[in-house]
């Protein structure tokens, strides 16, 4: 038996499964990691391109899309400990362009039909995405206020398919459109994360990149994570790839001499960021041992267990949702999904985390003390999860041997 209790004989089924999916040509490549009491497995399958040279390698780089909202919560909870910022405070002194919000009646309603806003919008309301803004996942034209945020380009899409205004002139865009619901009533997706990651470059002082590397990155020797790949380090970043929904083929959505080759005009708190697998592992062990890595702390434990912990109440959940009967068993911390009621092997309670839409996927699960990473170049086609994750997780969690 391993020191972190894992069978080598199930760790190699892992890499066969995954193995796999790279001979069936269903992915290019790809990097896993499974890592448990401190005892790390990397596997590394495959090539960074279709049809190209260069393998997959443990420090490949990758657009890890919705893996930055934890990131960016562990920014906003620094400035929240320091008093910076307050959790139930309204965001209106530093987000002015927020202030004094109308909503609409009705979803489908013209962006004129508003009634005031109930509350202000709260710090609080950004980490848990209750704001009253987020994503429309429904075809184009069913709402005006969803067509409202495609015009004014306000990054609703998969990142990197459309480029967002600068960071000032973003939130200002956003601030003249009406709330899509009441502050607090429902979860909506993504736009939280956006917005946080404005309030906390505003609270900081500086930009989101450098306040992110001055107290998360370098702490924790992140090294390849930032909102672009260093010109040295380009040649490391996995080509990505789009996915037909019908057919499952792959068609080039970004090379490495593309858009993350250069400092983008709007940092996206919440789906911007590269990183690679050993970086990921770093803040994950930090998350893990409550707010401390290496005899750094980042973040006190109560802000660990707080973030982790489920924050939408069961009339939230009731008209919220991404994919059907989610909420039934998971909940939403502050910027991570977070299982409630366990109806699956490789799902036990109190584990959270998050998938990137690109092609990536990240669990931290307190009980088991075990970290899981994916990272693959090929982007989700829903939001439910694809096969190569769904088998991972499994595989991964059948690893356990004691």
């Amino acid at each position: 038996m391993s020191t972190g209790a894992l069978s080598k004989a199930r760790l190699e089924n892992t890499h066969d499964v995954l193995a796999g999916y790279v001979e069936r040509a269903e992915l290019p490549g790809l990097v896993s990691l499974v890592s448990r009491r401190g005892e790390t497995h990397v596997d590394a399958v495959g090539t960074k391109a279709v049809g190209g040279p260069e393998p997959m390698a443990r420090d490949t780089i990758f657009r890890i899309s919705s893996m930055t909202k934890p990131v960016t919560a562990v920014a906003a909870l620094i400035l929240v400990e320091e008093t910076k910022l307050r959790l139930d405070d309204p965001v209106d002194a530093l987000l002015p362009e927020l202030a004094n919000r109308r909503v609409l009646t009705r979803l489908d309603a013209p962006l004129d039909e508003t009634v005031p806003a109930r509350r202000a919008i709260s710090v609080r309301d950004l980490l848990t995405f209750r704001l009253g803004y987020g994503i429309v996942a429904e075809p184009p034209g069913l709402y005006p206020v969803q067509d409202a945020l495609n015009e004014l380009v306000l990054g609703q899409g998969p990142p990197g398919t459309v480029t967002p205004p600068a960071t000032d002139e973003w939130i200002r865009r956003l601030g003249t459109l009406p709330l899509m619901h009441q502050p607090g009533e429902k979860w909506m997706y993504n736009t939280g994360s956006d917005v946080l990651g404005v309030l906390v470059a505003r609270a900081a002082g500086q930009s989101l990149e450098s306040f992110m590397r001055d107290r998360i990155f370098d702490p924790l020797g992140m090294r390849n994570t930032g909102f672009n790949v260093a010109p040295a380090d380009v040649g490391r970043l996995a080509t990505s790839y789009s996915t037909d929904p019908e057919s499952g083929a792959l068609s080039l959505a970004d090379e490495p001499g593309g858009a993350w080759s250069r400092p983008p005009v709007f940092p996206s708190g919440a789906g911007g960021l590269v990183s690679t697998v050993d970086d990921f592992l770093a803040f994950s062990r930090m998350l893990l041992n409550y707010g401390t890595y290496d005899g750094e702390r980042i973040l006190s434990r109560p802000s660990i267990e707080t973030m982790t912990t489920d924050q939408l109440t069961a009339a939230q959940k009731a008209v919220s949702g991404l994919v059907p009967e989610w909420f039934d068993s998971h909940g939403w911390g502050f910027g991570v999904g977070v299982v409630t009621r366990r109806i699956d092997p490789s799902e036990p309670v109190g584990q959270y985390g998050w998938d990137g839409g690109l092609g990536t996927a990240w669990r931290v699960d307190p009980s088991e003390e075990m970290i899981t990473i994916l990272m693959t170049q090929k982007a989700w086609i829903s939001p439910n999860p694809p096969a190569v994750r769904r088998d991972f997780w499994t595989a991964a969690y059948e690893a356990i041997d004691d």
